[in-house]
C-alpha cells in the first residue's frame, strides 16, 4: 500500500471536478478548485475526518467498498479506478457487486435526476448507489455482501423483503424477476458468482426452482410497479430501466402518470425526506 501517494491522487481528482458534475451547487463563496474534502467525504458515504486523513496520507487502508464509493464520488473511469485500488493495496475488483466501476455519465445522470427517484443497479440486482429520494423510496441499500447483496436472492430468501410490494403483486414481481436473471445469467456465462446464485436458489427456494424451470427469459426494460412507503401507503409508479452498453447495469428512475395520486406522494416524498425511515429495514428493492 502506498498511503502517500494515494492521499496524493485523490487531491488531484478532487481539484478537477466541479460541483455542477456531480449535482452540487457552486456557491457564491468557494475557496478551492473542485470539490471540498466535506463535499467528497458526503459523496462517499465517509466521515469528513476519515477522508482528510486519507488525503493525508495517514489512515488505515481503505477497504475494497470504500475505494469503490470514492471512485464514484470522483467520477474516475475505469483505469483511475484500477489505479486507485493499487495504490490502496487492494486488487481491482472483477466485473459485479457494490465495488463495479460505474460509468461517469451514467452517474452523471444520476446525479442531474435530484427531483425523481432514481438508483444503479447491477443485472443481478445489486444495488451499487441511489440517490436521496430513491432511499427515501425504497429504503437505504442492502450493506449484504455475496448471494445475499443481490435483491433477487434476497426476495426468495427472506421474507422480509417483500414488504416493499402489495402481497398480491408478489406471483408476477417473483416471474419477472426470475426472468430478467435468466437473461443476466446468460450474458454472464462466465461468471461464478451468478452461476453459484442460481444453484443457491434452486436449491433453497422450491418457487425459484419452479419459475427457473419454466425456462421464461425476458430482459426487464420498465413497467407500473406498486411500491408500499410506511408514510405514504401504495405509491402507483412507472419504473423505467436505461441499460448501460454492455446491459450490466441500468439506471432506473421513477415517475408518477400524469394526474395520479402518486404525483402528490412523490412530492410529499421530497419533503419527508428519509426522516420517516428510522428502524425501517434496509430493503432497496430493485424494482
Amino acid at each position: 500500500m502506498n498511503i502517500a501517494e494515494l492521499g496524493v491522487f485523490l487531491r488531484t481528482r478532487r481539484a478537477r471536478i466541479t460541483p455542477a458534475e456531480v449535482g452540487l451547487p457552486a456557491g457564491p463563496r468557494r475557496r478551492v478548485p473542485g470539490l471540498r474534502r466535506d463535499e467528497v467525504a458526503h459523496l462517499a458515504g465517509a466521515s469528513v475526518d476519515y477522508y482528510v486523513e486519507l488525503e493525508r496520507g495517514r489512515g488505515a487502508q481503505p477497504s475494497p467498498q470504500m475505494l469503490a464509493a470514492l471512485a464514484r464520488a470522483l467520477r474516475l473511469d475505469a483505469d483511475e479506478r484500477d489505479y486507485l485500488f493499487h495504490l490502496a493495496g487492494r486488487p481491482a475488483p472483477t466485473s459485479g457487486g457494490v465495488t463495479e466501476h460505474v460509468p461517469p455519465a451514467m452517474l452523471a445522470l444520476l446525479d442531474r435526476l435530484d427531483t425523481t427517484p432514481a438508483q444503479i443497479i447491477t443485472d443481478l440486482h445489486e444495488t451499487v448507489v441511489q440517490n436521496p429520494l430513491a432511499v427515501a423510496l425504497l429504503g437505504p441499500r442492502s450493506a449484504a455482501t455475496g448471494p445475499a447483496a443481490s435483491f433477487v436472492y434476497r426476495w426468495f430468501t427472506d421474507p422480509g423483503s417483500r414488504s416493499i410490494y402489495p402481497p398480491e403483486d408478489h406471483p408476477h414481481h417473483s416471474k419477472v424477476l426470475v426472468a430478467d436473471l435468466r437473461a443476466a445469467v446468460a450474458r454472464r456465462h462466465h461468471d461464478k458468482r451468478a452461476t453459484d446464485m442460481v444453484t443457491r436458489l434452486r436449491r433453497g427456494s422450491p418457487e425459484f426452482a419452479a419459475l427457473w424451470d419454466t425456462g421464461d427469459v425476458a430482459v426487464r426494460r420498465g413497467e407500473r410497479k406498486r411500491i408500499v412507503h410506511p408514510t405514504l401507503g401504495v405509491l402507483d409508479v412507472n419504473c423505467q430501466n436505461l441499460l448501460s452498453e454492455d446491459g450490466r447495469q441500468r439506471l432506473l428512475f421513477f415517475t408518477a402518470p400524469a394526474g395520479s395520486p402518486a404525483v402528490e406522494q412523490l412530492r410529499l416524498l421530497a419533503v419527508i425526506g428519509v426522516q420517516d425511515l428510522a428502524g425501517r429495514p434496509p430493503v432497496s428493492a430493485d424494482t
